[in-house]
């Protein structure tokens, strides 16, 4: 038995008989079997639109050995004393405590919003009247914020690929389709996710673990460096080790443990508004056509230069999706975006947004407290504007031109659009660097300027970076460590689940008998 790797160029709506065939032909086999290890979108000549598909194919017709299969990820299972307490449920934190569970850890993670369907229950009533919860919303609650925000499964990452197949077998026990394990932009959609957060649930209690929601971290009860216990809003949980993961909107915790003397930094991140289009648009640019029958919808991801000061990128576009509330407070204004698997909807959105380095933007050195302090008081600004949660609007053409939007539009968002002057509402820098960027891919994707830009985007990654050590502890700190988008070292579901899966492995060896 050998084996062979090809790339083939198929057809977007190529059959796997197709796939077959195809490769009978080029190898003139007749007994074979198959395995596809990527497959990517070439749409560069709109006359000639294929999938590039890379397949690993084993034959007794072949000479040679098989292929050698990477180990999986080793997690090694004995019974142990040693408590852990992970605050945050969003991947970084539910897959640390999964694996410290599987591996024998006694691990409680508590969740300050709602369970999944209590969550999404809380979201539809936010969505149709208007009021905000504070426990069950687009930012907080079982599985954090990527929950309701597509499921993309992309991450630029390197040297994760135990760590990143563990996840992805994990969704795929879970109900995700076995696709995710090749295609290039494997995404889960936000109408899958909920149901596949609850079966990962469902794993991590069979294996003994204890999952606390709406169970606010108020404090930490601190000896000298060593974390003795965690203070909730439900009473005390001492543990031997600490796990944090409340993701970057959680502001009170990270002042809490600011407060506590964990050290942290500023660091370069991105704020903007949010584009929509009618996917037609978006399809006609990067197709020559509406419809390609194997494709869902078309993508795109555009980077400029912006004025020549900050650099302005498209982020997390959502093909098909719907542009929503993603507010995390009851007094602050912001929106992100989310698709279902099919990605069939009418328009398509993405955050459009500068990177930033604050302590420039602002001509001073700035601290951790005001790096928070600045963002929160940028999305208060958003919805006094509104007063509410409607979106401030106005055409991607105005804002490129600095004028007012006096045309009626149509949006996915929920909860109504207001006109505003956005080029006025962002910082100056960030608004020039947007408008020169704007125009940028005006003149690269056809039709772009006929769009409209919306809202506040400020949670594509984190202000703030902790100081941790090579384990992940926290730099001063004997059994504290932090994970995921919160700590600035992560971001999306692949990087942050593997943030966490890192730091469990490092505390199961330091438990290892020697």
């Amino acid at each position: 038995m050998g084996y062979q790797e090809l790339t083939l160029k198929l057809p977007p709506d190529y059959s796997a008989a197709q796939l077959r065939q195809e490769i009978a032909k080029q190898l003139r086999l007749k007994e074979f079997s198959l395995q596809i290890d990527n497959q990517s979108l070439d749409a560069r000549k709109k006359a000639n639109i294929h999938w590039l598909v890379r397949v690993t194919v084993l034959s007794p017709e072949l000479k040679g050995p098989t292929p050698a299969i990477p180990p999986p990820l080793a997690v090694p299972y004995r019974p142990r004393q040693k408590k852990v307490v992970v605050a945050g449920s969003g991947p970084a934190g539910f897959f640390a405590a999964l694996v410290l569970q599987q591996a024998g850890f006694p691990t409680t993670l508590i969740e300050r919003g709602s369970e999944v369907r209590k969550r999404a229950a809380g979201i539809r009533a936010f969505e149709s009247t208007g009021v905000f919860n504070p426990v069950s919303n687009y930012a907080f609650g079982e599985g954090g914020a990527g929950t309701f925000s597509d499921g993309k499964l992309t991450s630029r990452t390197k040297n994760i690929s135990r760590e990143k197949q563990f996840i992805l077998s994990s969704y795929i026990a879970a109900g995700a389709p076995p696709e995710i394990n090749y295609l290039a932009h494997p995404h889960l959609g936000s109408d899958n996710l909920p149901r596949m957060v609850k079966k990962l649930r469902a794993t991590f209690l069979r294996l003994g673990g204890t999952m606390l929601f709406e169970t606010m971290l108020q404090d930490l009860r601190i000896d000298n460096g060593t974390v003795r216990a965690a203070i909730t809003s439900k009473g005390e949980l001492a543990a031997d080790h600490f796990i944090m993961a409340p993701g970057h909107s959680a502001h009170e915790t990270l002042r809490m443990l600011i407060r506590r003397g964990v050290r942290f930094r500023t660091k370069n991140f991105a704020i903007g508004c949010r584009v929509e289009h009618p996917q037609a648009i978006i399809n006609l640019a990067q197709w020559g056509r509406e419809r390609l029958p194997g494709v869902k919808a078309a993508e795109y991801r555009l980077t400029s230069r912006g004025d020549g000061e900050l650099p302005v990128y498209t982020f997390c576009m959502c093909p098909g999706g719907v542009v929503v509330p993603a507010t995390a407070y009851a007094h602050t204004n912001i929106v992100n975006g989310m698709s279902l698997y099919n990605r069939d909807g009418r328009f398509a959105n993405a955050a459009c947004v500068a990177g930033v380095n604050l302590d420039r933007l602002l001509g001073r050195e700035t601290t951790a407290l005001e790096a928070l302090d600045w963002l929160g008081a940028l999305e208060e600004k958003f919805y006094q504007y509104a007063n509410g949660f409607q979106a401030p609007f106005c055409g991607i053409a105005d804002f490129i031109n600095q004028q007012e939007t006096a045309r009626l539009v149509e949006s996915t968002y929920p909860l109504g659009l207001v006109p505003a002057p956005l080029w006025e509402m962002l910082p100056q820098g960030v608004s020039r660097a947007i408008r020169a960027g704007l125009a940028d891919f005006s003149r690269k994707i056809k039709g772009f300027e006929t769009g409209i830009i919306l809202g506040l985007e400020s949670k594509t990654s984190s202000p703030l970076q902790v100081l941790r050590e090579k384990d992940n502890r926290c730099t001063g700190f004997a059994n504290l460590y932090m994970v995921g988008e919160g700590s600035g070292y992560a971001g999306g579901i692949i990087s942050s689940g593997t943030n966490g899966i890192k730091t469990a492995i490092r505390i199961i060896d330091q438990q290892q008998p020697s």
